[in-house]
Formats: C-alpha cells, sequence, structure tokens
C-alpha cells in the first residue's frame, strides 16, 4: 500500500526528494508521515503533515527537511537538504501514527 523512492548516496551537504505513493484515499483521510530508521536504532518518526497540510518536524531536521503531499496524485514527498552522516537511515513512509503495513522503504545513504 506504501511505497517509497528517490533515496541514494549523496554527499554530505547535499540533497534528495523522497516519495510516498499510496493507494487509494489513504492520503486525504489521514496525517501521514515519514520515518527512518538507522543501523542498531528504533525507528523514528521524522516528520508529519496533516490532511490540510499542517507540518511538524523533530528538531535534528528542523529547517531542513520540507515534507508535502498532493492528494490528488497520493503522493507525500519529503525534501532533505544539507544531509549529514547522521541523516542516514532507510527511510519509510506511513500514517502518523503507523498503522499500515510498512514496506519496504529507501535507502539513504550520506557519505562525509
Amino acid at each position: 500500500q506504501l511505497q517509497a523512492s528517490g533515496g541514494g548516496l549523496v554527499q554530505a551537504g547535499g540533497s534528495l526528494r523522497l516519495s510516498c505513493a499510496a493507494s487509494g484515499a489513504i492520503l486525504s483521510r489521514n496525517a501521514m508521515g515519514w520515518y527512518r530508521q538507522a543501523p542498531g536504532k528504533k525507528r523514528e518518526l521524522v516528520a508529519t503533515i496533516t490532511s490540510g497540510g499542517s507540518a511538524t518536524y523533530i528538531g535534528s531536521v528542523k529547517g531542513r527537511f520540507t515534507i508535502s503531499r498532493d492528494n490528488a496524485k497520493n503522493t507525500v514527498f519529503l525534501q532533505m537538504a544539507s544531509l549529514n552522516a547522521e541523516d542516514t537511515a532507510v527511510y519509510y513512509c506511513n500514517t502518523a501514527p503507523g498503522f499500515l503495513p510498512w514496506g519496504q522503504g529507501t535507502q539513504v545513504t550520506v557519505s562525509s
């Protein structure tokens, strides 16, 4: 139901844009979130966006990441800038809180 894409290998200071395609009316009816899980760490919620478009971020990504949504295309985006090594993780999208099955995620690797 959720397919994240857009990850890759990027140098520190670089940018990436992640996309998450959802089926049906999932996006239009729910707050959505981008999560990440670094090796050896628990999955954490990094950004959320309500159905009305209000966004929140954890402190470590505030000012660098931007979450947005296109309900007509059933897609959520995460624009990431000024990436650093601590952003290296597998990134997932889900509802916020996450109640749908987790997809495969997309790997983001930031090289220093």
